[in-house]
């Protein structure tokens, strides 16, 4: 049996498959997804951490002027720079008040690259992206 499937692997390796079954999860530019010129400013409660590669994300409710709650998805930069500046993931407990400062998407959707993000304690910490073509990027942190 493990012949015959090293046989269709071989196979589907020559007819190119790999290419169509290669996971799409590609590493964006900051300036592919997100506009420097449109800086947010968002206050609200924390609702999930995902601490993963490329980048670290957070969650956050923010309430509109409408009264309209919207759940906020916050890009951070990637969780070995987040830990090299001092931030981890038990930082970041659900339900904390959050001020975030960052920039909005392209496409509509509320998402922000995060630049900083200050905590109730008073702390403000650099999260931003390591991308060299997002606004304060460190080009030394790839």
């Amino acid at each position: 049996m493990t012949s015959r499937v090293l046989v269709v692997c071989a196979a589907l390796l020559g007819a190119g498959v790999p290419s169509i079954i290669v996971p799409v999860s590609a590493h964006h530019s900051f300036a592919a997804e997100f506009d420097s010129n449109k800086p947010i400013t968002l206050e609200g409660t924390l609702t999930k951490v995902a601490w993963m590669n490329p980048h670290g994300w957070i969650y956050v409710d923010v309430v509109g002027k409408d009264g309209k709650v919207t759940n906020w998805a916050i890009e951070f930069g990637s969780p070995n720079a987040l830990l090299r500046r001092g931030l981890s993931k038990t930082d970041f407990p659900p339900g904390t008040k959050v001020v975030l400062k960052g920039y909005l998407a392209k496409n509509g959707h509320p998402t922000v690259n995060a630049s900083t993000v200050t905590l109730p304690d008073g702390r403000s910490l650099f999260t931003g992206s390591s991308n060299p073509d997002a606004p304060g990027g460190d080009r030394n942190e790839r």
